[in-house]
């Protein structure tokens, strides 16, 4: 694979340009839509009658949960905690939030250097009794710390406890404290499954209404990614090739795989964001994987898989392989994980078309919409500069079919 230089993939974005909060209604952001490689413009609500017809939509139904905690040091300094993906006694996200009494994180810790004490504990008032938490570093990793989390009444589940004491995780760039009216709105209407650390902003603009309005005129599917910090990380190495892409959580159900194996209803694909397209991207080798013995059931997919693979095969052969496994095991869902970089020169297997938000400059979000659209991404994002478009999570919306 060629060398590719992250400064490509630059561009200067004013603070002014970033959204830091929602517009009232979610589908009134604008809309930029770039098809055969023309620009032109509407309003989100609108996107259904810019679908073209023969498409199908496919949704991440991922639901974020509140993973910023703050604690007090002995020093009354504040130490953030920023939960990655559970450990102990499980690493499955629902499992994981049920636990009671007692659990451990993959975290974040900003300014770790200011926690000497071994243990940190607070007290929150939920209005109708008090709680105690407390949280110990375990260990330090290269990607964050290993924490114990321990809180009073031991009854509580951890998901009721980040319910209570825990943030929305906004991102970083919002430069600010989460307030009531992010917890409904940097959350899809459609989520289901607790396990994001990000939202998947692209579907941030879907109300219900446009949902079912959507849903009467095209085929639509969900799958299941949960996202991850590293959806925030700029490449900061010179080249792409060298940057090591995070993991994140995949599941999709084998109801999914036998819809979209159905090429009368799914043969063109629109993923509603960038996670939904890595999904579905990263399910396709997993089928290569089996076709190929290359998986030990595990089914992580390492960045570069597919940039080292010699052997084509089609869409219907890897989803098949996927489908036969799932009958094989007598599975109703197919786990794994995916680090899967998407950067110019991939060729995409399952999607057609990207709805997306506008990304930060030197992004791997970049980097697909820029794999999809090649150096159009540029002309796209001059575009919306040049034309009030908000950026980033609570910005407005593109609709991108090459």
């Amino acid at each position: 694979m060629e060398q590719l230089f992250i400064n490509d993939y630059n561009y200067e974005l004013p603070q002014e340009k970033i959204a830091t909060h929602p517009l009232a209604q979610r589908d009134a952001s604008k809309l930029l839509m770039y098809k055969s490689g023309v620009i032109s413009e509407s309003v989100f609500s609108n996107i259904v009658n810019e679908i073209p017809d023969g498409y199908s939509v496919v949704f991440n139904n991922t639901k974020v949960i509140r993973a910023r905690m703050f604690f007090t040091n002995s020093t009354a300094a504040i130490i953030e905690i920023f939960l990655l993906e559970p450990l102990k006694p499980s690493t499955e996200f629902n499992l994981a939030l049920q636990q009671t009494g007692k659990c451990e994180w993959l975290c974040y810790v900003n300014k770790p250097e200011k926690w000497r004490e071994e243990k940190l504990t607070s007290t929150f008032n939920s209005g109708l009794f008090a709680f105690e938490i407390s949280v110990r570093k375990m260990k330090r990793r290269d990607d964050g710390f290993e924490i114990e989390f321990s809180w009073n009444p031991v009854s509580k589940t951890f998901a009721e406890i980040l319910e209570m004491a825990g943030h929305i995780p906004l991102p970083p760039y919002m430069k600010r404290i989460d307030i009531a009216e992010d917890a409904q709105r940097y959350q899809t209407t459609f989520g289901l499954y607790d396990g994001s650390v990000a939202a998947p902003t692209a579907s941030l603009h879907f109300t219900d209404a446009l949902m079912k309005l959507v849903q009467q005129k095209f085929a639509t599917e969900f799958v299941t990614l949960h996202v991850g910090a590293g959806t925030f990380k700029p490449v900061k190495t010179q080249t792409v090739n060298d940057h090591h892409m995070h993991a994140e959580k995949i599941v999709v159900s084998k109801s999914c795989i036998e819809n979209l194996l159905d090429e009368n209803k799914f043969g063109k694909i629109i993923a509603a964001g960038t996670t939904a397209a890595r999904t579905l991207e990263s399910i396709y080798w997993w089928g290569v994987m089996l076709l190929q013995n290359d998986t030990n059931e595990n089914f992580h997919l390492n960045q570069w898989y597919p940039y080292e693979q010699k052997k084509s095969f089609t869409r219907k052969e890897s989803l098949s392989a996927l489908l036969k496994y799932l009958n094989q095991k007598n599975f109703n869902q197919i786990e794994g994980s995916t680090q899967l970089i998407i950067v110019s020169g991939y060729e995409f297997k399952m999607i057609q078309g990207l709805i997306t938000n506008f990304h930060q400059p030197k992004s791997t979000l970049l980097l697909l919409v820029a794999a999809l659209v090649g150096s159009d991404w540029k002309k796209i994002y001059d575009y919306a500069l040049a034309n009030h478009f908000r950026f980033l999570s609570y910005g407005d919306g593109n609709l991108l079919i090459p």
